[in-house]
């Protein structure tokens, strides 16, 4: 996601330390993850992620036209890329770049634009527990999954950095992931943290995704997203943002493997210029998957 959601505003270090971080992130996942039995849709179009993959050998490609607005200033991506890669059926291997575009307005209003930072990541699902009854596909359902998935942020040789268009680079995320399924009802959760660097403070992340998938894989979820600043020094007010965001999937062609995807939201608190709030979210674009199937399991 663009801005807020990349780490796009200017920060300044902090000093926790990683063993305090690592196991408040344990602890919080164990939170969001305890009252889910499994197989909920974080992914594009929604901001947090799930412990899903594309399978064996199998692609999914995202692209996207992505964006978030307030009276004070908007950021998108137009388009962003994001393509995965099936390694067995538990590992996704991640390539993302954006065409970053930076908005101001209220005063003298200006546009940049310009490639924005390379975001590179592994998901490995480590842990998931099967139906003993119901199947899916030839496949006994996965009824709970979890899964890490540590993402780096690079900077490209351009000079969207040195214009503003984009935060300094190397970033460091590390997320946790879990998905669950209560009758008709498909639920996940993600947890993680921003490691950032070079003025730019590190952030929590969370964010909980709930709805169904009706007839045909079309599927239509709410997502709650939260995402706060941590701060070095007393007295400095930690940027935040919260939005709540509807969207979903609809298959495009027989095959399934075209599929439109899109996600409105708006900021819960008012936006000012101090605190990071945007006035609206956005995402509207196209998937591609090489299987139909988005959720692979195994018997192991």
């Amino acid at each position: 996601m663009p801005g807020f959601f990349r780490s796009g505003v200017k920060r300044a270090p902090n000093n926790l330390g990683v063993v305090k971080i690592l196991t408040r992130i344990a602890k919080t996942a164990a939170f969001l993850m305890l009252p889910i039995v499994a197989s909920a849709q974080g992914g594009p179009p929604f901001s947090s992620d799930d412990p899903d993959t594309p399978g064996n050998n199998h692609w999914e490609i995202n692209i996207g036209f992505i964006g978030e607005r307030s009276l004070y200033g908007g950021s998108y991506e137009t388009p962003d890329i994001d393509i995965n890669y099936g390694v067995g059926n538990r590992i996704q291997l991640k390539y993302e770049l954006p065409l970053s575009i930076l908005e101001t307005r209220g005063g003298p209003s200006h546009v940049l634009a310009g490639p924005g930072n390379s975001l590179l990541g592994v998901k490995y699902r480590f842990y998931q527990r099967h139906s003993k009854t119901h199947m899916r596909d030839g496949e006994r359902e996965v009824k709970f999954s979890a899964s890490v998935y540590p993402q780096w942020l690079l900077s490209n040789p351009t000079r969207s950095v040195a214009r503003g268009i984009v935060d300094p680079a190397p970033q460091f995320l590390l997320p946790l992931e879990g998905n669950a399924e209560i009758g008709w009802l498909r639920l996940s959760g993600e947890v993680g943290y921003w490691f950032a660097g070079k003025g730019v403070p590190n952030a929590w992340i969370r964010g909980v995704v709930a709805g169904h998938e009706f007839r045909k894989d079309t599927e239509l979820y709410l997502e709650l997203y939260d995402r706060q600043e941590v701060r070095a020094s007393a007295g400095t007010p930690d940027l935040r943002e919260t939005t709540l965001g509807i969207g979903g999937r609809v298959p495009i062609n027989k095959l399934q493997s075209l599929r439109l995807i899109a996600m409105g939201g708006h900021g819960l608190v008012s936006a000012t210029p101090a605190n990071g709030q945007p006035g609206w979210i956005a995402y509207v674009g196209i998937q591609f998957l090489s299987e139909h199937r988005r959720r692979h399991g195994d018997e192991q």
